[in-house]
């Protein structure tokens, strides 16, 4: 028989069901309790932090990059806070989905939208219908208060504007080269924007926004708000109109003589303050983006080249200086040809029967030239034009600076002293001409050539910037003596002679006394001189009595069928620049230049006292250098 079970039993297999049932029962009550426990706790921080972020927004505030003058006060280069407008085209296709007639009322407001931002509507209508779940893409930008309400009345969903920076550059093309310009991203990318980019860029700011439901911004949050640090404003040395004169002057001379390239420095002699930097060809710095790196190049700092003639008056200077020679000394010049003691040959354009030390740099004989270089020697040649700041770089704010050439004496061969005193196996930059023409004009003293004057301050002075070259006071370069007062005074008055009687009388003004040199040389290309690259310049400056301004006029490459000597396509316009810059600085007139002294003009070539009466009518025979 089968066993038969008591009611006992089957009690005691029931305990622990019961039980399993009662613990489940627990297990469910305990988890609804963890459940309500994390919702009044953890959940509650997770949801409210949810709610404010879908109700909230994090925006930057853009700080405005620094403006940029000149040293009257003049802008430069500024920022502009513009809108950009943008879309989030979910938020837009749900928008539209929801009201009546959505899809085709989208489509209209698209079309509307388009010819307000100068787009075209199907293609506008594409962009967004392509990226139908993108949630942002960017229309259009730079927008002024007119559009941004003409868009805001179509009260579109899912539309949105945002700050934008924009800079700009009022004089176009003006000193494009010591400003720079800027990138997509705002930063500086070359001249002063370059840099000096760190402190004019600022810090930007943000703040946090209650937003509606359509994301639209109700309030700023009182405790979640970080103002912008905007850049600081610097002011340049640059003048405005003295830069307007160059920039006309260099691009009209080389349109004229169908040259390559150009370039123009106009210095204040006294402080190294540079008052134009001109370089050709040019670029806007609005469209830097878009600019050719040969556009961009600041030739005046980056692009050395044989100065030719115009480094005459330096090698003069420092045989005076060692009292190798005086400047009534007679060299016979014998003819346009010249044989040296080893050999070669030097020739002049002009061929003279003798000149005084004064006329071989008013004349530009070559040949003299070489018979000083002799009596000066190598050692004492490459020193002086060493101190006068060749082969080194003079230290001015903008990236780029190149040093030139000045070999080491090791270097040189034979020919060496020959070449240099004619202008060759040497490169010099446009602003090292100018520094050193400015120790010509102030007395002696080699200054700092510098393109700021310090950054404004709230109150709109001037805080200076710490350079120890630079006097703070003053805003002029500490300068060092390279050549004695006496010498470059007595160097200066014979370089006034050369637009009354020399190379240089088409630089000659009704106003001022201009003093110069003028130089030609042959342009190497790949490393060979041919009959057709030449440079044509000019260095001087004006007035001679008590000199305003200096300057450095290149021309690359002229057409020689036009003309390629630096008498007639550099010195005209330099002599321009000077006499229209000192007409805008309200510079008196000159006095009528005294003729030399007698022990000079005593053994002058073709003295004529009547030529300082006037100005006279130039001769073309007597410019070709």
């Amino acid at each position: 028989m089968g066993e038969v079970k008591t009611a006992d039993s089957l009690n005691s297999m029931s305990i622990p069901r019961g039980l399993m049932i009662l613990g489940l029962l627990s297990a469910v009550m305990l988890a609804l309790v963890g459940r309500v426990f994390y919702l009044q706790t953890e959940g509650a921080k997770k949801f409210r932090a949810s709610t404010i972020q879908q109700h909230t927004a994090r925006e930057t505030l853009i700080a405005r990059r620094g403006s940029i003058f000149d040293r009257h006060g003049n802008l430069l280069a500024g920022t502009v806070l513009t809108r950009a407008v943008y879309v989030d085209p979910k938020e837009m296709h749900a928008g539209y989905v929801a009201r009546p007639g959505g899809l085709r009322q989208m489509e209209a407001d698209v079309a509307s939208l388009a010819r307000i931002i100068g787009r075209k509507p199907f293609d506008l209508l594409l962009q967004i219908a392509d990226k139908n779940a993108a949630r942002y893409i960017a229309l259009s930008g730079n927008l002024d208060d007119i559009i941004v309400e003409d868009i805001q009345k179509l009260d579109m969903p899912g539309l949105g504007f945002e700050w934008e920076s924009t800079r700009q550059y009022p004089g176009g093309v003006l000193a494009a080269h010591v400003l720079g310009g800027v990138g997509s991203d705002g930063q500086g990318l070359e001249g002063a924007e370059l840099q000096f980019d760190r402190t004019l860029t600022g810090r930007d700011g943000w703040k946090k926004s209650l937003r509606d439901s359509r994301r639209r911004s109700v309030s700023t949050l009182a405790d979640d708000y970080q103002p912008p640090t905007h850049g600081r404003h610097i002011v340049l040395t640059l003048d405005s109109q003295i830069q307007q004169i160059a920039e006309e002057e260099l691009k009209n001379t080389i349109n004229e003589f169908s040259a390559t390239s150009g370039e123009c420095v106009v210095m204040d002699p006294s402080t190294g303050e540079i008052f134009a930097m001109a370089s050709f060809p040019t670029y806007r710095p609005e469209s830097i983006a878009t600019s050719s790196a040969e556009q961009r190049t600041n030739r005046v700092l980056t692009h050395p080249y044989e100065p030719g003639s115009t480094i005459k008056p330096f090698i003069v200077a420092q045989a005076l200086e060692q009292r190798a020679v005086r400047l009534t000394d007679v060299w016979p010049i014998n003819g346009p040809r010249f044989v040296t003691s080893y050999g070669r040959r030097i020739t002049d354009v002009h061929g003279y029967d003798k000149l005084n030390t004064w006329d071989v740099l008013v004349k530009s004989s070559n040949i003299g030239m070489s018979m000083i270089g002799q009596k000066l020697g190598s050692a004492r040649l490459r020193t002086g034009l060493h101190e006068l700041g060749f082969g080194s770089r003079g230290g001015i704010e903008l990236r780029g600076e190149d040093a030139g050439l000045l070999n080491n004496i090791s270097k040189w061969t034979r020919h060496s002293p020959d070449s240099i005193v004619q202008g060759y196996e040497l490169l010099v930059t446009p602003l090292q001409m100018t520094r050193a023409i400015a120790a010509i004009a102030n007395g002696g003293m080699l200054v700092t050539p510098h393109i700021t004057r310090g950054w404004m301050k709230a109150d709109g002075t001037l805080e200076p910037m710490v350079d120890a070259r630079i006097d703070v006071r003053t805003n002029a370069s500490a300068g060092l003596p390279v050549i004695d007062r006496k010498v470059a005074d007595e160097v200066r008055r014979v370089l006034a002679d050369v637009p009354v009687r020399g190379t240089a009388k088409h630089a000659r003004s009704e106003n001022y006394n201009v003093f110069g040199k003028t130089g030609t040389a042959h342009a190497a290309v790949n490393g060979r001189y041919n009959e057709i690259n030449y440079t044509a310049s000019f260095i001087g400056g004006a007035p001679y009595e008590s000199p305003k301004l200096v300057i450095a006029f290149i021309i690359s490459n002229p057409n020689k069928a036009k003309s390629h000597f630096g008498g007639l396509v550099a010195a005209p316009a330099a002599g321009r620049v000077l006499e229209r810059s000192l007409a805008a600085m309200g510079v008196s007139d000159s006095p009528v230049l005294s003729v030399p002294p007698p022990q000079i003009t005593d053994s002058l070539f073709n003295f004529d006292a009547k030529a300082y009466e006037k100005k006279p009518k130039s001769d073309v025979a007597d410019v070709r250098d």
